[in-house]
């Protein structure tokens, strides 16, 4: 996977990278105007025995390492299928991601960990601190209904988790309150 064959298809693209690529080549340009500042600190803030530039390259260009950062982030995928993906041991991966992670966080805000966040968001406040730009809620309920007389209806629309027979329903609202997407119901069995 690259930038050049992942930008002859638009849609995959945006998909795979949450951005268009006109987006992404502003947002890149920016990067690559400051990587060498960043790595010559990032380089000179600890005690090297040999000089900075010594060692090995990076096999990737700065572009096609952005990209295998926006992948990770948007598809949540392993390290090991990052590698598989980018021709890479999953080791480089690790490294190639967190070095230039600092970096892109100057130009871009990436949506911070959420593993040490001890309580809930609670205010759009909050939620927009850890997803900044965010676009809508997603949330789904159950309502109970009678039970119904049949004996395999009665199977389907029971839901273990009340004990109840349900119907399940998903919605979509924006930070205004308003309901973007709302389902059709769904038995109570079947997970949304």
């Amino acid at each position: 996977m690259s930038y050049a064959r992942l930008s002859r298809k638009p849609l995959l693209f945006r998909s795979f990278t949450g951005l268009e690529i006109a987006e992404f080549d502003i947002i890149s340009k920016e990067i690559e105007s400051k990587y060498y500042e960043h790595e010559r600190k990032r380089l000179s803030n600890r005690k090297r025995k040999r000089d900075v530039g010594a060692g090995r390259p990076f096999k990737l260009k700065v572009k096609e390492r952005f990209v295998m950062l926006l992948v990770y982030y948007r598809l949540y995928i392993t390290y090991t299928l990052s590698g598989f993906l980018f021709d890479l041991d999953q080791s480089n991966v690790y490294r190639d991601i967190s070095m230039l992670e600092p970096l892109i966080k100057l130009c871009v805000p990436l949506p911070k960990k959420l593993y040490k966040r001890t309580r809930r968001a609670r205010t759009i406040d909050e939620v927009e601190e850890y997803f900044p730009g965010f676009k809508a809620f997603v949330d789904s309920t159950e309502q109970e209904i009678p039970r119904p007389k049949n004996k395999k209806r009665r199977k389907s629309y029971y839901s273990g988790r009340r004990k109840k027979h349900t119907v399940k329903t998903q919605y979509m609202v924006n930070s205004e309150g308003l309901i973007l997407h709302k389902t059709g119901h769904e038995r109570g069995r079947k997970n949304t």
